[in-house]
């Protein structure tokens, strides 16, 4: 596993220790923990919980970096149109992938769901270049999302 990934889980874990919707973590004290660079805990916040993925993130400077990250709980269809709305014109291939993972832990979709999101926004699928395919990737996916019950 990737150290992004590392503390990517070691994040949602707090999740389910704290029972609660949200976690509030210092950012120089887990790097010191993970024995990284306090940027690399910036990066794994910024690019695995952003609102696209279900989670809002309030930072507060000072004090070691404390970040509040609180995990949107709603109902699954309120949950899949809050996706849908912050996906943006693009995704990639990597941030789907990131977005399926957090399904299938909050049990929005089912691994047959998944599989088939996945398939059929894959590269081997979208023979196009880059910026087209980012933005064919998020119609697709966006499509599927609003037909998932």
């Amino acid at each position: 596993m990737r150290m992004s990934d590392i503390i990517e889980d070691f994040i949602k874990e707090l999740f389910d220790e704290e029972d609660s919707n949200y976690v509030e973590i210092q950012r120089n004290e887990l790097a010191q923990q993970f024995n990284c660079v306090p940027s690399q805990i910036n990066y794994v916040i910024s690019t695995r919980f952003k609102p696209s993925q279900g989670y809002y993130v309030e930072s507060k400077r000072g004090g070691g970096g404390n970040i509040k990250i609180q995990k949107i709980t709603n109902s699954k269809s309120e949950y899949l149109m809050h996706i849908i709305k912050n996906i943006g014109k693009e995704i990639t291939s990597n941030d789907i992938d990131i977005l399926l993972s957090n399904f299938l832990t909050d049990k929005i979709i089912t691994k047959q769901e998944a599989r088939l999101l996945k398939v059929a926004t894959s590269d081997n699928v979208l023979k196009l270049d880059k910026e087209t395919k980012d933005e064919v990737r998020a119609r697709i996916f966006k499509n599927m999302l609003l037909n998932i019950e």
